[in-house]
């Protein structure tokens, strides 16, 4: 066993670590991404100058993710789990294990580039009223990817989704308001929400807000903690391009209808808790129509063309559709 390994048991009992001299806490959530995480974990290395401590929740990966991150990155504390406890519950525990004033979360699929932390800490020092901030995401090509932020839902953006808007007129701020098209996150602005994949804020205000709501195993954990601290804690999250980071995204997902299921579930419990009471109803209704309209779009312009890929599409939106019942009300048992 590696000496930087920790093995936790199940339920998860915390326990304090003692002060470090890190400023930056980079929490990594790993399951079967062995490469990727392997790859990740060095970029970070490479391109960052702050001092750092790099806490790793590997959730009960299949294919030797804990031993090949210990071999190769002995300085990273390691947690080894025997569960898959989802993104937002590992982040939980992680947490307990950070010992710097800042925290850095930080996707497995992901490559530091440019000295993309040390850029993101320095914003964070001169914009301290957003309280929480994130970067520029490009694809592995180079090209941009638009994941590093969202506009919070309402009862437009769920309309134009379900009607096919958001598609048709994918590159219009106004159908397609919730990514904010037409924007190439080339300049700092204020956002609604900060992606998961590469988010900072304080020890201070993570404490102060709980952390991640566990409910949210998977999906929608860094919108819900972006709307609560903005209601909270006044908080205005912003991006700035100076922190550009390769983010490949959905590295651990396989199955397209599960994927999907596990989305639209999140986004049906952000409805339920972030709409106010006279949108509420309304907007879960027409989301609760998006799975429908997916299929039969797909379905029929498949027919219209002969094109496999949207006949598949269709088959898959089909599959969500049915299991409706486990995802039109958010998440069960709250």
């Amino acid at each position: 066993m590696k000496d930087n390994i920790t093995y936790m048991p199940n339920p998860v009992t915390q326990f304090d670590r003692p002060s470090g001299t890190a400023e930056m806490s980079i929490i990594v959530i790993s399951y079967n991404t062995r490469d990727m995480t392997l790859e990740c974990l060095a970029s970070i290395y490479e391109q960052t100058r702050t001092p750092f401590e790099v806490i790793v929740v590997d959730n009960a990966s299949s294919d030797g993710s804990a031993e090949a991150i210990a071999e190769q990155f002995p300085d990273v504390h390691l947690i080894a789990e025997t569960t898959n406890h989802g993104f937002a519950p590992a982040h939980n525990i992680a947490i307990r294990h950070c010992t710097s004033p800042w925290i850095l979360l930080l996707n497995p699929d992901t490559i530091v580039l440019d000295g993309a932390l040390d850029n993101l800490l320095d914003f964070a020092k001169r914009t301290p009223d957003a309280k929480i901030w994130g970067g520029r995401t490009l694809f592995a090509d180079g090209s941009l990817n638009t994941t590093s932020c969202w506009r919070k839902m309402s009862l437009w953006t769920v309309f134009c989704r379900v009607t096919g808007l958001t598609g048709i007129f994918s590159r219009s701020p106004i159908f397609n308001a919730e990514e904010y098209a037409g924007w190439a996150r080339d300049s700092e602005a204020h956002v609604d929400i900060v992606t998961g994949c590469l988010f900072l804020l304080q020890r201070e205000t993570w404490d102060m807000l709980g952390g991640f709501d566990p409910t949210f195993t998977m999906y929608g954990e860094e919108a819900d903690l972006c709307m609560r601290a903005r209601t909270q804690l006044h908080a205005r999250p912003m991006i700035t391009p100076k922190a550009e980071i390769i983010h490949y995204g959905g590295a651990s997902e396989k199955v397209p209808a599960d994927r999907i299921i596990r989305v639209i579930r999140a986004k049906a419990e952000l409805i339920q808790r972030h709409f106010s009471p006279w949108t509420r109803k309304v907007g879960l209704w027409l989301f609760r129509l998006f799975p429908l309209s997916r299929t039969i779009a797909n379905k029929l312009a498949g027919a219209l063309t002969g094109r496999e890929d949207l006949k598949e599409n269709g088959r898959i939106w089909e599959k969500v559709w049915k299991r409706r019942a486990e995802w039109q009300n958010g998440f069960p048992n709250k």
